[in-house]
């Protein structure tokens, strides 16, 4: 009787680990190189920030405190929101933010500033009281804020 001896070799060999290692390296770096090239601007994040400050300045309105309003501004080179004593800004990379009144046309944040303000129950008191006030922040995508008079604040347009 003759019995087959089973082979005790198993496991990887020292040629299929390297290739494993040199393709997981090249996967990687193929990785790191298309995210190393994107922008760290993002419209969805400029829109959030809007959002925040425009918040922070309403619950300063609805406490009593006098730091009731949010200007905004859009520089050069960058994006800045001042509300609650604080300054925002974040890096603009070609985008723009723009903003309408209901029912007009979009309109360029000034250098010197957009004011937002609100009145002690929480509502829109200027640039014109109790008026939506539509933001767009364009760049590779496009994203539109509401801000309702009533305050609310939400993603889209105003209706």
């Amino acid at each position: 009787m003759s019995k087959s001896i089973a082979s005790l070799a198993r496991g990887f060999t020292l040629v299929e680990l390297v290739m494993v290692i040199i393709l997981i390296a090249v996967v990687s770096m193929l990785g790191i190189g298309l995210f190393a090239n994107r922008s760290a601007f993002s419209p969805l994040l400029a829109t959030q920030q809007l959002s925040s400050a425009t918040l922070l300045a309403q619950q300063a309105a609805l406490a009593g405190n006098p730091s009731k309003s949010v200007v905004i501004r859009q520089l050069s080179d960058e994006l800045q929101f001042d509300a609650g004593g604080e300054t925002f800004t974040l890096a603009r990379e070609g985008s723009s933010l723009s903003y309408r009144l209901s029912g007009g046309a979009f309109s360029a944040i000034p250098a010197t500033g957009l004011t937002v303000s609100f009145d002690g129950t929480g509502r829109v008191a200027a640039p014109v009281p109790r008026q939506d006030i539509d933001f767009r922040v364009t760049g590779s995508s496009q994203f539109d804020l509401c801000l309702s008079s009533l305050g609310a604040v939400y993603q889209g347009a105003c209706q």
